[in-house]
């Protein structure tokens, strides 16, 4: 019998990913605070707690635990077979002043950027989202803030041609920012069908009804990343670091819904179970 390589850690991969999960769910937005929680209120669950260093140099690696875990929980839901997507992009400022902007190791990803739903500037990125209307994210991608909504959204159909393959007649609902006649055809070709308001001076498209109460709802998904896990509090200081933050977020929205659907309430995206 062949004889094991390596220190295997006393902490799997796993369990780091499930505390992040816990410290968004929870609201805790400072690692350090978070630690002396978990020492003192969880330290039963784990075999192992790491110290601050430790765990944020194991949880920058996780990246690609946490995008795994949030495609197989978003699968394995009810909602994963709808049939009709919102897409939108929110800011995630990772900064407030011109000093932060010049020595922080995010600057050349990070960018000035305009808001137009809150009506401001920001340095930071943004994150764009995906979702089904019962905010299950299904595709995501995190941008510097002044790149094109359009171009992301392809990119993020053909960096996942098994998810387009598995919604063959999707329908998409965008913004007016989703525009543009080769852009259309593009999306077309991939299958789905795009739908978005009139932009000024063009004549009323399908689904016109649709959109206000669909502005909502994605503006609703925005705010439970915003208000309630804290997405523009996350506190990362490098690309990877801010990376896993944003995943971690996710990924407890997604585990949430997950739970929600197999134990069949009503409201697949209340955290009220969570929160406390």
């Amino acid at each position: 019998m062949a004889s094991a390589v390596g220190i295997a850690p006393t902490l799997s991969g796993a369990e780091l990913v499930t505390l992040a999960v816990m410290s968004a769910l929870l609201g805790y937005t400072s690692e350090r605070r978070w630690l002396r929680r978990a020492h003192r209120d969880f330290r039963h669950l784990f075999p192992y707690l790491p110290q601050q260093s430790g765990y944020n140099k194991r949880l920058r690696a996780a990246c690609s635990l946490a995008k795994h875990m949030i495609r197989m929980l978003a699968q394995d839901t009810s909602l994963w077979s709808d049939d009709v997507w919102v897409v939108d992009s929110t800011p995630v400022g990772c900064g407030c002043s011109r000093e932060t902007a010049k020595r922080s190791d995010l600057a050349g990803w990070a960018q000035y950027g305009y808001c137009a739903s809150h009506s401001r500037y920001f340095w930071g990125l943004r994150l764009h989202l995906v979702c089904t209307l019962g905010g299950l994210p299904v595709l995501f991608a995190l941008t510097g803030a002044k790149a094109d909504e359009r171009e992301t959204l392809q990119d993020m159909l053909d960096a996942a041609p098994d998810v387009a393959a598995t919604h063959p007649r999707q329908t998409i609902i965008g913004d007016k920012n989703y525009y543009g006649r080769d852009f259309e055809h593009d999306v077309t070709e991939r299958h789905p069908t795009l739908l978005r308001p009139a932009r000024k001076g063009e004549p009323e498209r399908a689904g016109a009804h649709l959109f206000k109460p669909l502005r909502q709802v994605i503006e609703s998904i925005n705010q439970t990343f915003k208000g309630q896990l804290n997405l523009e509090q996350h506190g990362g200081h490098t690309p990877a670091g801010v990376m896993i933050r944003v995943l971690s977020r996710i990924l407890a929205l997604t585990a949430a819904i997950w739970l929600n659907d197999q134990t069949g309430q009503p409201v697949k995206r209340s955290l009220v179970a969570f929160d406390h």
